[in-house]
């Protein structure tokens, strides 16, 4: 089963409103008369808000070389533990703008894709950019798509944004079958949160350890740990260090001023640069912690 093929390979709860569960048709969901592009069942804007997914588009555009090397790391995770599944079922949760969406479909289109957010324009948004990918809107920690529905669940700069981040990595160990994998990515170094990570809706930043430890004790295995941006992070950290204060009303400008300065070539290369030592090594610090991790 592609993206695009009629029907899932799981049974779809009704929402509120609906008088039967909803079937995907490969472009909606039908139930009776009743069609949608987006599945909505809950809200929770208490981690994020759809004015901040406008502001990180505007200001990136996921053209950033950080986020691009993101992307191709879950990418090449996907890809390592898949190639053996047959016709595997993958949920993106947090797609927000659908960049990581449109690397998968592009580069594994036999899969069986689906994405999930909090957020309501973004969803429907991307459900005309990008037809084909059923598309949930639910808060995780009230998620109401069955266990052991997908063989891979992504979570990229997610879990920062969940006040409960344990229960929400026991409802993904729920989601994933036996032997399915957890890709997850988030912010690293608890000592650097700051006024910035208040403006973004962060609930915390993350040590390896603190991570790997949530992770083991949600029932999963750690298969892989590394960080992202090990190269950039001692400027990363003196600046994190230097400007602690930044109120809600330069937010906005914060963040288009930090992205430019951050997305010229020397950066792109310091990165591609980290990425191919990466295939050898697993970096000790980063800007970001990566880790994946399996159901047993």
């Amino acid at each position: 089963m592609n993206s695009d093929s009629d029907n899932l390979p799981f049974e779809i709860p009704a929402p509120a409103g609906f008088e039967a569960p909803p079937v995907w048709t490969g472009s909606g969901f039908r139930s009776g008369s009743k069609v949608v592009k987006v599945l909505e069942y809950s809200e929770n804007f208490a981690g994020w808000s759809e004015d901040l997914t406008v502001l990180i588009d505007e200001s990136s555009g996921g053209t950033h070389p950080i986020d691009i090397a993101s992307r191709r790391e879950a990418l090449a995770q996907l890809k390592k533990h898949l190639h053996h599944r047959v016709r595997p079922t993958v949920l993106e949760i947090g797609c927000s703008s659908g960049f990581l969406l449109k690397d998968i479909r592009r580069s594994l289109p036999e899969i069986t894709l689906c994405g999930a957010d909090t957020v309501r324009e973004p969803l429907y948004k991307l459900a005309e950019t990008l037809p084909g990918i059923p598309l949930f809107r639910f808060d995780l920690l009230q998620c109401p798509l069955p266990d052991q529905s997908f063989d891979a669940v992504i979570m990229l700069n997610v879990l920062e944004h969940i006040e409960d981040d344990k229960g929400a990595l026991a409802r993904i160990h729920r989601l994933l079958k036996p032997g399915g994998v957890a890709i997850l990515e988030v912010p690293a170094g608890p000592e650097l949160y700051d006024d910035y990570d208040r403006a973004l809706m962060h609930f915390r930043r993350y040590s390896m350890s603190g991570l790997t430890t949530r992770l083991q004790d949600a029932g999963f295995r750690i298969d892989r740990r590394s960080h992202l941006g090990f190269l950039l992070y001692p400027g990363f950290a003196y600046l994190k260090r230097r400007k602690r204060e930044i109120s809600s009303q330069d937010l906005r400008s914060h963040v288009i001023k930090q992205t430019r300065n951050s997305s010229g070539l020397v950066v792109k290369w310091v990165v591609e640069l980290e990425l191919g030592l990466g295939r050898f090594v697993s970096y000790p610090v980063g800007i970001r912690c990566l880790v994946t991790a399996t159901k047993p």
